[in-house]
């Protein structure tokens, strides 16, 4: 019979550990760690701390600022998770010196140091300069919006609130008659029903209180369009906001970063509290210009032609007259630009949708607006039945461009024998608050050139297009590895200050990556 060594899972032994050892050259634990220990000036996450004289030994900012840099690097936002793995895991224990912090410690650490964590994420940068990361030939711009700590069912306009108020009141009510009818009732299921009953009432009695509290305290939240009007105001996190994005509705923040091409390094990293991008483009780019200046690595970064990329997103009338007017080398194309590039004119037919060929199959053809007769000069149109339909005026369009709005009234439309081939939807005609056919005529473009047009010239040039092309490779990867590969795709923190202190923290785990990947911190 075969003899084996006996081995026994009921003892305990001891094992010698050197933290410094299991901090490993190469990896970005021995980067960030040699980085916060060897050339990081920390004196500004210090200046809270009043216990110089009095009061128990704190944490070193260090300490906290290297498992917390750690814990995001794998995906790790939960202050209880980061204190559970600085108990149980080695790389954690090795990089606290084998201390806990407790959770509230490492939560209020990431809340309340949004300035210090600006200052840091501007020595890293200026590092990455000195290590030749920092390649000042193009520079990428675009947002990523992530959920906050928010639900979007808090969201509402003050008349949405208002009215979900008087609901929760209603139900209230509601409860307190059932529950008053079958007060009468005894045992203990009565008695369990009723506790259900009072624990529901209270709970819809505080959030109606919440309600009513934001209300009386707040004022309407406006938005920042040329119209302005009011927007949702969220009563969890009223800096946030309601976004749309390609995987649904959220309730959070814009994270905008810019990046500079060579290695991908973040230069810039601000939340916005908006789903526009448009307004967000001149902070970004006077924060890299100021940034520039004080670190001293370039007194006016826009002089020497650096190239500066976004998406449509950030194009508007304002925006071109700010690059125009500040020489910045931009290239920022309008929502049309495919639209006039003959490379994507069938776009749509080869790579559509595939239920894109049903769709259009199912679409009712109309008389078209060229069979009606249109007289630029009179400003009259002549339907094809031989009406003359109404001039609604004239406005500039989504191209900038002077239209010619009309509409047929509803008693010519209502009668006339034609109507099927010529409105969508007839019957509305029927109705008062129907209306007739609705054409439009686009007028000679008389108007003096915009800054957009000035643009367009650009990014529709073949340099233009050259450079534009390059955008997507520069900032796409970078959110790529910080929402999927690290899985910081969620803000834990409430309030724009907050969440932009943790924003910049994202972004640095992804230069300090680089710093490992590239500079010298090899070891």
């Amino acid at each position: 019979m075969a003899k084996f060594k006996h081995y026994d899972y009921n003892q305990m032994s001891m094992v010698v550990i050197n933290y410094l050892e299991q901090i490993q050259p190469g990896t970005f634990e021995f980067a960030l760690h040699y980085l916060i220990s060897e050339k990081l000036d920390l004196t500004a996450f210090h200046q809270p701390y009043k216990n110089d004289t009095e009061g128990r030994p704190a944490y070193d900012p260090a300490i906290l600022l290297k498992i917390i840099l750690f814990a995001y690097s794998k995906g790790i936002t939960s202050s209880r998770e980061i204190q559970w793995c600085c108990e149980t895991n080695i790389i954690f224990k090795a990089l606290s010196c084998d201390t806990v912090p407790h959770f509230t410690t490492i939560a209020h650490f990431v809340s309340s140091q949004a300035q210090a964590i600006e200052v840091l994420f501007e020595q890293v940068l200026l590092i990455c300069d000195q290590q030749g990361l920092l390649g000042h030939e193009l520079f990428a711009i675009d947002g990523c919006k992530t959920r906050s700590n928010a639900s979007k069912e808090w969201s509402g306009t003050f008349k949405e609130l208002e009215q979900k108020r008087q609901k929760l009141k209603r139900m209230i009510q509601y409860h307190l008659n059932e529950h008053q009818e079958k007060d009468t009732f005894e045992g203990e299921e009565a008695q369990e029903r009723s506790a259900r009953k009072t624990k529901t009432i209270q709970t819809l009695d505080a959030a109606a209180n919440k309600i009513g509290e934001f209300l009386n305290q707040n004022q309407p939240r406006m938005g920042k369009a040329k119209r302005s009007k009011e927007v949702k105001s969220n009563i969890t996190d009223p800096e946030s906001a309601k976004m749309t994005t390609s995987k649904g509705t959220i309730q959070g923040y814009n994270g905008v970063a810019a990046v500079d091409k060579k290695h991908q390094i973040i230069i810039d990293a601000q939340a916005f509290g908006e789903g526009q991008e448009h307004h967000t483009l001149q902070p970004i780019l006077e924060s890299i210009k100021v940034r520039y200046q004080r670190l001293g690595i370039n007194d006016n970064v826009y002089a020497d032609g650096i190239i500066v990329t976004a998406d449509t997103g950030f194009a508007n009338e304002a925006n071109m007259k700010y690059l125009h007017e500040n020489q910045i080398n931009g290239y920022i194309p309008d929502n049309q630009f495919r639209s006039r590039d003959p490379k994507f004119k069938d776009q749509k037919e080869k790579y559509g949708k595939r239920h894109q060929s049903q769709k259009k199959s199912k679409a009712k053809h109309l008389i078209p607006a060229s069979e009606f007769q249109f007289d630029p000069v009179k400003m009259i149109c002549i339907c094809p039945a031989g009406e003359e339909i109404s001039h609604r005026g004239v406005k500039i369009n989504d191209r900038g461009q002077r239209t010619a709005y009309f509409e047929g009234r509803l008693l010519q439309c209502r009668h006339c024998t034609i109507n099927n081939q010529c409105m969508k939807n007839p019957a509305s005609a029927n109705h008062r608050k129907g209306a007739g056919r609705q054409v439009s005529f686009t007028l000679s473009d008389q108007r003096a050139p915009t800054y957009t047009d000035w643009m367009k010239h650009r990014v529709d040039s073949p340099k233009g297009k050259q450079i534009y092309s390059h955008r997507m490779s520069v900032v796409e990867p970078v959110f790529g590895n910080i929402g999927t590969n690290k899985g910081l795709n969620r803000f834990s923190l409430r309030g724009k200050s907050k969440v932009q202190g943790q924003w910049q923290l994202f972004c640095l785990v992804h230069n300090v990556e680089k710093l490992a990947k590239y500079g010298g911190l090899s070891g």
